[in-house]
């Protein structure tokens, strides 16, 4: 469709995922000169695939929509032309091919197709596909919970723009999909379901068990809304189809997802247990525990009373046998406190050491997370400064996109409207945790 002065120019796309890397070949086997704006916290693996194929790479801001905002600037200084990532009439054709190779391709009836959702293009090109076909197949779209940008503009009837975007699925984290792909999807799309990081992170484990491939966090979505869609209705008997849509993960991110996996997938549980500081007890709650195959154990000395034990539980009936130990632990004594779904707890605490603060006064207890890029950890506290004493700290490198910060600052009453102007200010997403707990019972 580029005419010979277009070649010429050259052409500019932002991406963070298989866009990017189908333009850089694209422009290849075409000989065109092809420039790609990645946001910094792409993976170095997406980096490195579109590189080899002889592209030229800009890396900046820290969302694809800061990307895309800078290759449009960058487009009209140049001349070179943008080639959308999904919104656009002949891009939506192409994704929609996907949706002509699973009819021709599977043998018998299909109940449902489940697709990923970012931008829309997916999901409008093989939607449109699909029901101009066979309308009776139902077309639902998967998006993470903390970029629901889709399902959003479907229940408003208008397309939404998203303030505050996750990007765990970094490859389908947009704040806003895009005009001619939702009008697409409003005709042919049945239902969006979002699903939890720890949803995503089991769906990661059932594709390698199953295929030995190793998905992305994007590339799992529509298999965790399967199994989201399954349970939720009690299907069986059906035929249904996941489009897997991506590999493009960071070998360093494969130890975050397999942490996640077991809760995602409702195979482990974490409880806090309160049990006597006395000899005998910690062997007694043991016991009460059974036979059950233990995944840790985290306990420290911090009173002469009582003690908290932290444990992770492996289990094999999800749900129902967690409602059944918890139950059996509490008729023998035990105050326990279910825990799996505290983010402090499984990605903080379970990793800390040490115990409770004695003597620590006005502590205020925040999360933060900020880019993750070389130095970025530096930076961070270059931004925190040292107005205030820091009484706890913790940072763990996930190999993710964005680093995940737990402090502790003591910051005397008199200086709370300066503390909450000061945590404004940061331009960072933070969390302050009151009354969790995690905190209560392992660190306050």
């Amino acid at each position: 469709k580029l005419s010979a002065r277009e070649r010429e120019q050259g052409v500019i796309t932002a991406s963070a995922g298989n866009h990017a890397q189908g333009v850089a070949l694209a422009a290849a086997k075409l000989g065109i000169v092809a420039t790609i704006v990645m946001p910094k916290t792409t993976p170095e693996i997406k980096v490195a695939a579109v590189r080899n194929l002889g592209a030229n790479i800009i890396l900046h801001g820290n969302t694809y929509d800061e990307a895309s905002e800078h290759a449009h600037t960058l487009a009209s200084q140049t001349n070179a032309v943008y080639v959308p990532p999904y919104d656009h009439p002949l891009v939506i054709a192409g994704q929609g091919t996907v949706g002509m190779e699973i009819l021709r391709q599977h043998p018998g009836y299909i109940d449902a197709i489940f697709i990923p959702v970012g931008g829309g293009g997916l999901i409008a090109g093989v939607g449109a596909y699909v029901k101009a076909l066979e309308p009776s197949i139902r077309i639902i779209g998967v998006e993470a919970e903390e970029a629901a940008s889709m399902k959003l503009a479907l229940a408003a009837g208008k397309r939404v723009k998203l303030q505050h975007i996750g990007i765990f699925a970094d490859g389908a984290a947009v704040h806003q999909v895009g005009e001619e792909t939702f009008r697409v999807a409003q005709v042919c799309v049945d239902e969006v379901l979002t699903v939890s990081i720890d949803e995503i992170c089991a769906a990661v484990k059932d594709i390698f068990e199953d295929t030995r491939a190793i998905a992305e966090p994007a590339g799992a979505l529509a298999l965790a809304g399967l199994k989201q869609w399954v349970k939720r209705e009690s299907a069986t008997g059906l035929e249904l189809v996941a489009i897997f849509s991506g590999a493009n993960v960071n070998f360093d991110r494969l130890r975050h997802i397999a942490e996640l996996a077991a809760l995602g997938a409702q195979r482990e549980a974490l409880i806090a247990t309160t049990i006597p500081e006395r000899p005998g007890s910690f062997r007694h709650f043991c016991h009460a525990l059974g036979a059950r195959a233990i995944t840790e154990f985290n306990y420290r000395y911090a009173d002469t009373d009582k003690a908290v034990v932290f444990t992770g539980i492996q289990l094999r009936h999800g749900e129902e046998e967690k409602a059944v130990l918890l139950a059996n632990l509490r008729d023998k004594g035990f105050d326990v406190i279910d825990i799996s779904s505290n983010e402090l707890a499984k990605t903080h605490v379970r990793y800390m050491v040490g115990g409770h603060a004695g003597g620590i006064s006005n502590e205020r207890l925040v999360r933060f997370e900020f880019p993750e890029r070389p130095g970025a950890l530096l930076h961070f506290l270059n931004q925190i400064g040292d107005r205030w004493n820091i009484s706890l700290f913790h940072y763990r490198n996930h190999g993710a996109a964005y680093g995940k910060v737990l402090m502790g600052i003591q910051v005397p009453r008199r200086d709370e409207v300066d503390f909450q102007s000061f945590l404004a200010g940061l331009n960072m997403e933070f969390i302050e945790e009151r009354n969790n707990p995690a905190y209560d019972l392992f660190l306050r």
